[in-house]
């Protein structure tokens, strides 16, 4: 059974850094894609970051291009987002996905679960 279980959120100002971490179980984690997805309050889920199973490549958002760093540690079975210049807008639950393959093509499937709060006060 595919687990995926987030961390890392909080309440940080304009301007602070966060790292969330999802930890991945039930599956060959290295062998797979994974990407962050987040959702705002009455907005749809939208894709944030992603990266190929090997981790040496990863594609982002417009809007967090820059600022974010996706990235995965095979040997913990976990995928992080380093988050900095955070800003309001970033304010959302933050879901891990996991693709169906080692390439991020088509759509990853997101955790079930509640994700990780992110709030970002001005």
């Amino acid at each position: 059974q595919v687990q995926l279980v987030e961390s890392g959120g909080g309440v940080v100002r304009t301007g602070g850094s966060l790292r969330l971490s999802c930890v991945g179980s039930g599956f060959p984690f290295g062998m797979y894609a994974m990407a962050w997805a987040r959702q705002a309050p009455g907005q749809t889920l939208e894709w944030v970051a992603r990266v190929n199973s090997g981790g040496w490549r990863a594609d982002y958002a417009a809007s967090v291009r820059g600022r974010f760093t996706i990235s995965k540690d095979d040997a913990k079975n976990t995928l992080y987002l380093e988050m900095n210049d955070l800003v309001p807008e970033d304010t959302a639950v933050y879901h891990c996905c996991k693709y169906s393959g080692s390439y991020t093509i088509g759509d990853p499937t997101c955790s079930g679960g509640q994700g990780t709060q992110v709030t970002v006060s001005s």
